[in-house]
């Protein structure tokens, strides 16, 4: 069963969609808060999105380019904007299809069954997320980058592993053989130094993007990741 997310602010449209939608089998999720509609998505984690252009705070437009830079989850507009610009921009901005308002629900369905067949059918190519995120922190699986409130930076593979474990063991003490195991495959090369310098880099880099005071050093037990941004 696919999930959609709807992205409407006129709630008449919104239960429209919702009804027609679900009587064939969709499941069907709407957006509750404006202001965060790149967390919602990322909670959510739909097959396809239904944008519209208009909405509160930021327009559709912007919505588009951040869900387009951690996802390529199909995007459908819909808009009472029948301009050939607006639909060039939607298109510009990363959207796959537009449906102009008032509009047909069986155009739309088509629309929707279209884009899904070609993004997860048979011989579609595999879109799965690289991404991973704690309480605002994005981690991009597959580029090694790392950001906080739209600052990036690109970390070594080592940094970003390292990263990785500790953030998805938030709060929790990491020992320092565990780290050593999972980052290196021969132990026998490496020193007790040489995470303490990794470690060390990598408050480095976090600092970059304004995370402070993140990694904490439990002594003779090893790491702990707490939330500090």
């Amino acid at each position: 069963m696919y999930k959609i997310l709807v992205v409407e602010d006129d709630e008449k449209i919104v239960r429209l969609i919702k009804d027609k939608l679900e009587r064939y089998d969709y499941t069907v999720v709407t957006v509750k808060d404006y202001s965060n509609i790149k967390s919602e998505f990322i909670e959510e984690d739909p097959h396809l999105v239904l944008l519209d252009i208009n909405l509160p705070n930021y327009d559709g437009f912007f919505w588009c380019r951040e869900i387009r830079s951690i996802s390529n989850v199909p995007i459908i507009f819909i808009s009472a904007r029948f301009s050939d610009m607006d639909q060039v921009m939607a298109i510009e901005n990363g959207g796959d299809d537009y449906v102009i308002k008032p509009f047909s629900f069986d155009l739309l369905l088509a629309k929707i069954k279209g884009v899904i067949r070609r993004t997860y059918g048979e011989y579609a190519e595999n879109n799965f997320k690289d991404l991973y995120e704690v309480d605002g922190v994005y981690l991009y699986k597959t580029q090694n980058i790392v950001e906080w409130e739209n600052k990036k930076i690109e970390l070594s593979k080592k940094e970003f592993a390292l990263l990785y474990i500790l953030i998805s063991n938030l709060n929790d003490i990491v020992s320092r053989e565990t780290l050593l195991e999972e980052l290196w495959d021969d132990m026998d090369f490496v020193d007790d130094n040489t995470l303490s310098v990794n470690i060390a880099r990598l408050r480095k880099r976090l600092e970059d993007i304004g995370i402070y005071n993140a990694i904490q050093t439990k002594r003779g037990q090893g790491y702990s990741m707490v939330k500090a941004w």
